[in-house]
């Protein structure tokens, strides 16, 4: 019997997750809340230059998402509606943190709707005291040993400072 036939609610929540952050895992805990199982799926695009590599990625959300048994870390290379299909999936969970968040995954959201109509997208607003946070700005950080420690898990923080110390050795 398949996951569908036992009525489970399934999400997945995509993203880089390069590397994920606080608000990330504020959004992560809260939709583990709404969903009998919730896919965290790194996406694995190649036009980006990650600085941690989708092995580093899914190790680092395996161990800051273990005390949330209803989470499963995957990666995929896939569309995003075939992803969810492949998954028995029918909800996409989406952080907000502003407006041009919500324009641009208004956008992806309907486009997404527009090949497979069984895939909703629901959003969910970062908690305020996150609304600034982004991968970008703690790899910006860390690249010039900023502190980072309030603003992603204890496991980035020691993954940040070894990358950004091998790269700088080089």
């Amino acid at each position: 019997m398949n996951e569908v036939n036992l009525g489970l609610r399934i999400a997945v929540y995509p993203g880089s997750f390069d590397p994920v952050t606080k608000g990330h895992m504020d959004i992560i805990q809260r939709a583990a809340k709404q969903f009998d199982r919730l896919v965290v799926a790194i996406s694995n695009n190649t036009s980006k230059n990650p600085l941690f590599t989708v092995e580093e990625r899914k190790t680092l959300l395996e161990q800051t998402t273990r005390h949330l048994p209803n989470v499963e870390i995957d990666t995929f290379q896939d569309l995003l509606v075939n992803y969810t299909i492949q998954k028995q999936a029918h909800v996409v969970v989406r952080g907000i943190r502003s407006v041009t968040d919500f324009e641009y995954e208004m956008q992806m959201a309907s486009t997404n709707h527009k090949l497979n109509s069984e895939v909703e997208t629901i959003f969910m607003m970062t908690n305020p005291k996150y609304s600034y946070l982004s991968s970008s700005v703690v790899k910006e950080i860390a690249h010039y040993q900023g502190e980072v420690a309030d603003l992603v898990p204890d496991e980035v923080n020691e993954m940040l400072k070894l990358k950004y110390l091998e790269r700088n050795r080089k």
